[in-house]
C-alpha cells in the first residue's frame, strides 16, 4: 500500500483539475486513518492503469492511472503526437480533435489540440461539441494524418473516452494492431517520464471551420433525398442526451424530410443523462420516454441516436408489444439497410456494366479496384451474406468493430448487431447513426409511398431470403477476470449439444479462423445450422452470447430460437 500512497502523491504533484486533486487527496486521507475500502478504492485506481487499445481509452472519470482524467488525457496526447511524429517521414502531421457532451469531454479535447500543437504537430479543433461521425468525416475531409474524438459513446454517465483515427493508407478508420501497442509504447514513456506539467502546449491550433461541418450534412443528407411518400411521415426522434440533434435536424432540412416530435426531455446534450440509468438504446428502460411521446403523438416511426451519434436504433408500433411498441434489433436493421445497399449496388453494376451483372465490380460502389461488397462482424446476422449472393455482390465477416468492417475490400454497406451501420463509406469509414437514420427514412417514405408499412419490408425479406432470428445473452460482471475464467472454461470442456442439438464444429478465433486476425472468441456450429457465438465486449466488462438461426418462415425461427436460448443458458451456467 506505501507504493499506491507514494504513486498517488506524485499524481497529485502533476494533477491540473482541483475535481480530481481534491477526490484524490480526500481518499488518501482515509487510507492513512485505516480504512481499508479507501485503501482497496485507491489499490484499484494505482496498481494497474487504463489499457491503450484498438478501442483507444475508455473507462470511468476520478484520479489515478486506471481512470479516465486530465494526466491520463495528457499522457496519451503526448504520446499518440510522439507515434504520429515518427511515422511521418518528416512531413508536419495534422491531427483533428471532437468531443461529445460527457463530462469532461470539452476539457479532454483542448488539453489533447493544446498538447499536440505543442509537440510540432498541425492540429485543429471541432468548432463545437459535434457528432462522432462528423469527426471521423474531417478526418477524411481535410485529408488529416489522424483524428482524436473524446467521447465514450453509450457508456454509463460516469464514463468517459479516448477514441482514436489514421488517414493516410488507414483512410479515416480506426485504428487496428499494430498501432495500438505501437502507440501504447509511447504512452507509457511519457507516463514513465512522471510530468505531464513539463510537456509542452501552445494554443496555435486551427480552429475547423463551419464549412467542414455544412459539408458533412450535405454528404449525408444526399445519402437518401425525402421521395414523396415522405411528405407527412409522423415520426419522434431522441438523441438519448447527446449530440445528435443539431446535426441530424440541418441534416433533415437539407434532405427534405418533415421535423419530427422531439423527446424534449432528452434533446440537449447532457453528460449526466438524467431520464436514463443506461443511455444505450439497447438498454431495457432507455427508449421509454420516445415511445411515450410516440403515442401521445400517433407516430409511425421512432428514431433513436446514442449520445455520440453514432449509433441508430428504430421502433415500430406492434400491438402485440408492450406498451404498443416494439425496437427493432440491430439485425432488421442492418438487414434492412444491406438489402438497400445491395440494390443500388447491383443497379448501378448493371448501369456499368450495359446490363450484364455476371461480375460485381468497382462500378457498383465499393473501392477502385475491388469487387462491390457488403460486410459483417462475425456475430451479425448470417442474413447479410444470403443478401450478397442473391445479388451477386462480395461478403466479409470480419472482427467484431468497426475498425475491421470498414477495412473490408470494395465495401458499400457494413454493419454490426449492436446498431452500428456504415451506410456511406465514400464519406465516413466508421459506423454512423445519422446517416444511418436518413438511410432508414428513405426506406420507411418510399415504402409509405407504395401504401406499406416497415414490417411489409420486413415480411418481403423474409419472403426473399429466408427467415432469420437472432437474440443475445450478456452478462455484466463486476471483475473481469470472471470473463476470462468462463471462456477459459468453455475451451477446456466444450459442449456436445446445445439445446439438444448437437454440436457441428467449434471454431477458436484465437488460432486465427478463415483468415481473420487472432481474437478472444468461441463459434459454435450446430447440426440444423444454427450458430451461437461467445465473446467478451470490448468496450464493458461483459460476456456476450450471440444466437442465429434461420427458418421456413418466420414462427419456425422463433421455435428453433428459442431452442437455442434455453441451451445457451445452461451452458453459461455450468461455465460460471
Amino acid at each position: 500500500m506505501s507504493g499506491h500512497v507514494d504513486a498517488a502523491r506524485a499524481w497529485l504533484a502533476q494533477d491540473p483539475d482541483a475535481v480530481t486533486r481534491d477526490e484524490l487527496t480526500a481518499l488518501l486521507t482515509r487510507v492513512e486513518e485505516g480504512d481499508a475500502t479507501a485503501a482497496d478504492d485507491l489499490a484499484d485506481r494505482f496498481s494497474t492503469r487504463l489499457a491503450f487499445g484498438t478501442a483507444g481509452l475508455r473507462g470511468a472519470l476520478g484520479a489515478g492511472p486506471n481512470r479516465m482524467n486530465r494526466v491520463l488525457v495528457a499522457q496519451a496526447a503526448a504520446g499518440f503526437a510522439a507515434y504520429l511524429l515518427e511515422r511521418s517521414d518528416g512531413e508536419t502531421p495534422t491531427v483533428v480533435v471532437g468531443w461529445d457532451g460527457r463530462r469532461n469531454s470539452d476539457v479532454f479535447a483542448r488539453d489533447s489540440v493544446e498538447i499536440f500543437a505543442g509537440a510540432g504537430l498541425n492540429a485543429v479543433l471541432l468548432p463545437r461539441t459535434l457528432p462522432t461521425p462528423v469527426l471521423a468525416f474531417a478526418v477524411r475531409h481535410l485529408g488529416a494524418d489522424a483524428g482524436v474524438m473524446v467521447t465514450a459513446s453509450h457508456n454509463p454517465p460516469d464514463d468517459n473516452g479516448y477514441k482514436v483515427y489514421l488517414g493516410g493508407a488507414d483512410d479515416g478508420a480506426q485504428i487496428v494492431s499494430p498501432a495500438d501497442a505501437e502507440i501504447a509504447a509511447h504512452i507509457q514513456r511519457i507516463a514513465d517520464a512522471g510530468d505531464v506539467t513539463v510537456l509542452p502546449r501552445s494554443v496555435g491550433y486551427a480552429n475547423a471551420a463551419e464549412s467542414l461541418v455544412e459539408a458533412y450534412v450535405a454528404a449525408t443528407a444526399a445519402v437518401a433525398p425525402a421521395p414523396a411518400g415522405a411528405e407527412g411521415l409522423r415520426w419522434v426522434y431522441t438523441a438519448m442526451h447527446g449530440v445528435g440533434w443539431e446535426t441530424v435536424s440541418r441534416v433533415l432540412s437539407e434532405a427534405g424530410y418533415p421535423a419530427p416530435t422531439l423527446v424534449e426531455a432528452q434533446i440537449e446534450p447532457d453528460g449526466r443523462f438524467p431520464t436514463v440509468a443506461f443511455p444505450n438504446p439497447e438498454e431495457p428502460g432507455a427508449m421509454d420516454l420516445a415511445f411515450e411521446t410516440a403515442r401521445a403523438s400517433d407516430a409511425e416511426l421512432v428514431i433513436a441516436n446514442d449520445p455520440d451519434a453514432d449509433r441508430l436504433a428504430v421502433a415500430l408500433p406492434d400491438a402485440d408489444a408492450e406498451g404498443g411498441w416494439r425496437r427493432l434489433t440491430g439485425n432488421e436493421i442492418g438487414l434492412l439497410l444491406g438489402w438497400r445497399a445491395a440494390r443500388a449496388a447491383a443497379a448501378a453494376r448493371e448501369a456499368a456494366d450495359g446490363g450484364d451483372t455476371s461480375a460485381p465490380d468497382a462500378a457498383a460502389g465499393g473501392d477502385a479496384g475491388a469487387p462491390a461488397s457488403l460486410a459483417c462482424s462475425l456475430v451479425s446476422s448470417p442474413g447479410l451474406q444470403a443478401v450478397a449472393e442473391h445479388y451477386g455482390l462480395a461478403f466479409h465477416a470480419t472482427l467484431t468493430g468497426f475498425k475491421w468492417i470498414s477495412r473490408a475490400p470494395g465495401i458499400v454497406f457494413g454493419f454490426e448487431e449492436a446498431l452500428g451501420y456504415l451506410v456511406n463509406p465514400g464519406t465516413v469509414r466508421d459506423k454512423d447513426g445519422i446517416s444511418a437514420a436518413v438511410a432508414m427514412l428513405g426506406m420507411v417514405a418510399e415504402a409509405r409511398g407504395q401504401g406499406r408499412t416497415v414490417a411489409d419490408l420486413l415480411q418481403e425479406f423474409r419472403d426473399t431470403f429466408g427467415a432469420f432470428a437472432s437474440d443475445q445473452i450478456s452478462i455484466r460482471v463486476s471483475d473481469v477476470s470472471e470473463i476470462a475464467g468462463m471462456m477459459a472454461s468453455l475451451r477446456a470442456d466444450p459442449p456436445a449439444a446445445v439445446g439438444g442439438v448437437a454440436v457441428a464444429r467449434i471454431d477458436d478465433l484465437l488460432t486465427g479462423v478463415d483468415g481473420l486476425p487472432p481474437g478472444d472468441v468461441l463459434r459454435l456450429w450446430l447440426d440444423d445450422g444454427s450458430r451461437l457465438i461467445v465473446r467478451p465486449s470490448g468496450t464493458e466488462p461483459k460476456l456476450k452470447l450471440y444466437l442465429d438461426v434461420r427458418g421456413a418462415s418466420a414462427k419456425k425461427a422463433r421455435r428453433r430460437l428459442e431452442a437455442v436460448r434455453a441451451g445457451a443458458e445452461e451452458l453459461l451456467a455450468a461455465a460460471r
